[in-house]
């Protein structure tokens, strides 16, 4: 059966995350035991995207005894930099053999993303826990380590023999198609090969592809492959298959490793049947390469910056058909989207200090029209504290500026480009949301910008929001075609577009379109900021080393 595209799954093809585990310790715990200290144990909560519902996913061991527990068992998480994963930790003191929790001594509790986890220094965060009035509930301390198997990479080459012929005039037209399988049986597509024609014989170019989006993580899993006939209209003929695994593809590393290509409906039918040809694995090699999250362990920031369009083509902010209306019972548009991509980038951001600006307004005193000015009205510290901050600062713009045009898009991504020049070691990465609803009137200068920014640590996310048509956007958004400006081509994709209507929630559930806008347009950043490092040959520092566990509270 092949892999069916969840609804909440912009790509099939999703490699499955990075696989991060989390250790929990706690400090100076409540006492609640008479005759002894508390036996601890802690609970752990995810929160479902759309209902908010928490459930739970696991618990660590009960310790006997003690207010400072070390708990052993840890918690292994998927890990995706572009959702907001709230965890929920509840720490309970055991009192009786009941697996109900319900049934035991609350002793507090804490609320975190797993980004915040991963995003503090060195990988470890200290928070109060909470809950009942009163009382100090002492602290419970985080640390998140990337499993080692995540970060591999494959690198491999086929080839096959006297494949079937499927076509009436000249050979067969072969191409591969890897699949890994999933937990419930079903097959998902991780990779294709080129078609080589007019051979029965083909040997397909070296390949290389993630080993856990082979396996995800597990090497005896099933991988399939099919063996496809290409046709110009599509319907390819299917010549046959065989399964292997990741285990058994990497013995290819010093053996060659022949492989059975069968059609069960051959099978069925006839007798004399023995296979559909052959496919040797001729090379097979594993690398290690750095991670996102390596990066970010060792200290790598991620800088935010906003930019807001006040063209008058959003409407007059004061009416309810205005895009950048503001309406006492919801967020608009233009909040949606920054709230949706800022909470999620402010867990890697140390100081929380967002540069925010506004293009395409007239500004007061004198009407003098910017493509480029702060939010915070302040042209010497165009930051906000925190997505709140800049927030409010929109807000306060749209009272006091008159929106007016054009839309240029350059001076803002030439500012941006500025600061990024100056930090070019590795230690910072500046993403810059551009939200806006119409189309770009200066393209060539902007096209410009983009090359010359793919040249520097930084990526561009455009929301475009509104009725109104984006296929211009297309061009700068370089998955298809790369960017290119007077005969140069930029050197990197670094633009993601994506217009909000995509994203929004048939029934209106704002929470979920936000997710679902996150989910979209950030999933690019982490393959960015590598593609970047690696283009300079810049590698992560060590692990930050975190302060070590406070020493233990003497009570006296």
């Amino acid at each position: 059966m092949m892999a069916s595209i969840g609804e909440f799954d912009p790509l099939n093809t999703r490699v499955p995350a990075t696989k991060i585990e989390v250790t929990v310790s706690c400090r100076s715990l409540l006492d609640v035991d008479t005759f002894s200290k508390s036996d601890p144990v802690v609970v752990l909560y995810l929160q479902a995207v759309g209902t908010k519902e928490w459930r739970e996913f696991g618990r660590t061991e009960v310790i006997d005894n003690t207010l400072n527990p070390d708990f052993v068992r840890k918690f292994v998480l998927d890990f995706f930099f572009e959702e907001k994963q709230n965890l929920r930790f509840d720490v309970y003191n055991v009192d009786s053999r009941s697996c109900n929790i319900s049934k035991h001594d609350f002793l507090g509790q804490t609320f975190c993303t797993l980004g915040e986890i991963i995003g503090s220094a060195g990988g470890r965060l200290e928070r109060t826990l909470s809950g009942i009035p009163g009382k100090k509930c002492g602290v419970i301390i985080f640390s998140a380590e990337e499993l080692s198997n995540c970060r591999d990479i494959a690198t491999m080459q086929l080839c096959a023999n006297k494949l079937d012929k499927k076509d009436f005039f000249g050979k067969s037209d072969p191409f591969l198609v890897f699949y890994r399988s999933n937990e419930d049986g079903t097959f998902t597509i991780c990779h294709k090969t080129e078609v080589i024609k007019n051979t029965l014989n083909p040997v397909w170019q070296p390949f290389t592809i993630p080993v856990r989006a082979l396996c995800n993580g597990d090497y005896d899993r099933t991988v399939k492959v099919d063996v496809y006939d290409w046709d110009r209209d599509g319907s390819h003929d299917f010549i046959g298959e065989f399964t292997t695994s990741y285990r058994e593809l990497s013995r290819g590393q010093n053996q060659f490793s022949v492989y059975e290509v069968l059609n069960p409906k051959k099978k069925g039918k006839k007798k004399k049947y023995i296979n559909s040809g052959t496919v040797t694995l001729l090379s097979f090699k594993v690398e290690s390469e750095y991670t996102f999250v390596d990066f970010i362990r060792g200290g790598t920031q991620l800088n935010f910056t906003v930019a807001i369009d006040f063209t008058a083509s959003n409407g007059n902010p004061s009416q309810p058909t205005s895009l950048h209306y503001m309406s006492p019972y919801q967020m608009n548009t233009y909040a949606m989207a920054l709230k949706a991509v800022g909470e999620i980038i402010q867990d890697y951001d140390s100081d929380k200090l967002f540069p925010a600006y506004g293009f395409g307004a007239k500004l007061p005193p004198d009407g003098k029209i910017s493509h480029v000015f702060p939010l915070s009205d302040d042209s010497d510290n165009p930051n906000c504290v925190g997505i709140d901050g800049v927030l409010e600062a929109y807000f306060h713009s749209l009272r006091t500026v008159q929106l007016y045009g054009p839309t240029n898009f350059a001076p803002v991504i030439n500012q941006v480009a500025q600061c990024a020049a100056e930090i070019t070691d590795g230690s910072q990465y500046f993403v810059l949301l551009m939200i806006t609803d119409g189309v770009i009137s200066d393209m060539v200068q902007t096209k410009e910008a983009v090359v010359n920014a793919a040249a520097l640590p930084m990526s561009i996310i455009i929301v475009g929001v509104g009725p109104a048509e984006f296929d211009a956007m297309e061009e700068l958004d370089g998955d298809e075609v790369r960017v290119s400006s007077r005969g140069r081509l930029a050197e990197r994709d670094i633009v993601q577009f994506v217009p909000f209507r995509d994203y929004m929630d048939r029934s209106g559930n704002q929470v979920l379109s936000m997710a679902r806008l996150a989910k979209d347009v950030l999933a690019e950043i982490p393959e960015q900021l590598l593609s970047f490092m690696k283009s300079r040959g810049i590698e992560p520092r060590p692990a930050l080393s975190s302060p070590e566990l406070p020493e233990l509270h003497r009570h006296i």
